[in-house]
């Protein structure tokens, strides 16, 4: 029973591991069989040691994504000193004369997209900071799981930056070199692909995103629903871009009218000129959508804080439309009357959005230690409870109110570029507000998550105290 040689078969698992060759062959006509498997088993071995070294080679062909990305840098680079060559021959082609009005149109085009590009940067910056710090802006915002991150809203901002100049350059290189048609055709062709790829209503660049900014717009223009953080926090930016939107709509009216690449605007009574009634219409329009705002929030709440937030916004209907009165009556009444009503007026609003900032949306009368950093860097170092970024912030806050009322004034649109970095020095406080208001946020949310949970355990333990009263009574 015992004494037989028992001869295993060569395909046993307990003789071999996984890639081995095999240890007994099967005698007589097996032998053959056992002799193939021990070959194929000896060929995949060296095809497993052979793609471990073929991996190794191919990741040593391929660049390092730090090389990758300054040869991108690189390319950036080179993009932009040819954009500002061919722009700068372009300009110097033309006659003294005509060189600062077509500056002039050539802004008004083309600083709307700009000032726009700038904002996204700053965006993805906050939220770089954000996703670094405590604070889930995820949550705050309400948003799902397909939200962009600062990484993707940078990729759109890079694409924007290329994409606006490159046409900004052949506008100015088509029209000095006289190809009015071509040259007119650039501004028209690029603001179509931008509305075009904001409602395109298929799954490619972002569509959520794209949904919920869209549908967002749409209950800030009427708010006929309960007012969310993402509405009314919208409705604060675009209060910040209300000279984008006066371009936007002057730009709009021209090539309508066919008017671009001329010189129509600057004749006081061209349909699309400096003196149109369209313009303080346009400007005064986000703090509507936003004095309307308050309104539906005081009707939903009956808070009174909400009244005196719409009342904010209602004083910077005077300085638009004061400031606009000056192309419609004689130059002694502007002086004489209208004009120190206006100063009145602009002095009351920079100084009422003010304590608004502080007191309210930032919440800062304490100098409250916000900046709270999920771990050290050199960042959460220099943020993280300085009483010196407290110091800038008010202080600049307070500068850039005051010459906010400069942007706002019609009359003073003519110096473009003044005008130009104003608008971008606000979309900076902007930037800096985004930090503190929605760091405000987050600290109400936890406060009051945090008194509902106490709530819950104190309902809690009155039940029990209820339910000992009740079976020491039947007792």
């Amino acid at each position: 029973m015992f004494g037989g040689q028992v001869v295993p078969p060569g395909n046993s698992p307990h003789l071999r591991k996984s890639g081995s060759r095999p240890v007994v062959f099967d005698l007589g006509g097996e032998q053959g069989n056992g002799a193939e498997e021990g070959f194929s088993h000896s060929i995949e071995a060296d095809n497993l040691k052979i793609l471990p070294m073929s991996l190794s080679a191919a990741a040593a062909i391929m660049p390092s994504p730090i090389l990758l990305w300054r040869f991108k840098v690189l390319l950036f680079f080179l993009w932009g000193f040819f954009c500002c060559k061919i722009g700068w021959s372009s300009v110097m082609r033309m006659s003294a004369n005509l060189r600062d009005l077509f500056l002039y149109e050539v802004f008004l085009y083309y600083n709307p997209l700009l000032l726009v590009t700038f904002a996204v940067w700053l965006w993805g910056s906050n939220l770089w900071v954000f996703s670094q710090s405590t604070v889930s802006y995820a949550k705050i915002f309400d948003l799902d799981q397909n939200h962009l991150n600062h990484r993707e809203i940078w990729k759109v901002a890079m694409w924007m930056t290329i994409v606006v100049p490159s046409s900004m350059t052949a506008y100015l290189y088509l029209y000095s070199h006289g190809e009015v048609s071509l040259a007119a055709s650039q501004p028209v062709l690029l603001y179509c692909a931008v509305a075009m790829l904001l409602i395109f209503p298929f799954d490619i660049f972002y569509l959520s995103s794209r949904y919920f900014l869209l549908r967002t717009l749409w209950r800030i223009v009427f708010p006929l629903q309960a007012i969310t953080f993402a509405d009314f926090f919208l409705a604060d930016i675009l209060t910040s871009m209300s000279k984008v939107f006066s371009d936007l709509e002057r730009s709009v009216c021209r090539m309508v009218h066919q008017q671009v690449a001329t010189i129509a605007w600057f004749e006081a009574d061209s349909i699309c000129g400096s003196h149109s009634v369209a313009i303080p219409l346009v400007l005064v329009l986000p703090y509507l959508f936003r004095l309307f705002q308050c309104l539906r929030q005081y009707k939903d709440t009956r808070e009174r804080t909400s009244l005196f937030n719409a009342l904010k916004y209602s004083t910077a209907v005077p300085v638009i439309f004061l400031s606009a009165l000056k192309y419609h009556v004689f130059p002694e009444r502007w002086t004489n009357f209208y004009r120190p009503l206006w100063l009145l007026s602009s002095v009351l609003n920079s100084l009422y959005s003010f304590y608004w900032d502080v007191t309210r949306d930032w919440d800062l009368s304490g100098f409250t230690r916000i900046f709270k950093f999920n771990r050290p860097s050199i960042w959460s170092y220099i943020l993280h409870g300085r009483k010196w970024v407290y110091f800038w912030v008010i202080g600049s806050n307070l500068i850039l109110r005051c010459t906010w009322t400069y942007k706002l004034s019609a009359h003073l649109r003519h110096n473009y570029l003044t005008v130009f970095a104003i608008a971008a020095l606000e979309i900076f406080r902007r930037f800096q507000w985004v930090f503190f208001r929605v760091e405000n946020e987050w600290n109400k949310m936890n406060s009051k998550s945090t008194t509902q949970i106490s709530m819950s355990e104190m309902s809690a333990e009155e039940e029990k105290l209820k339910l000992l009263a009740s079976s020491d009574h039947n007792v």
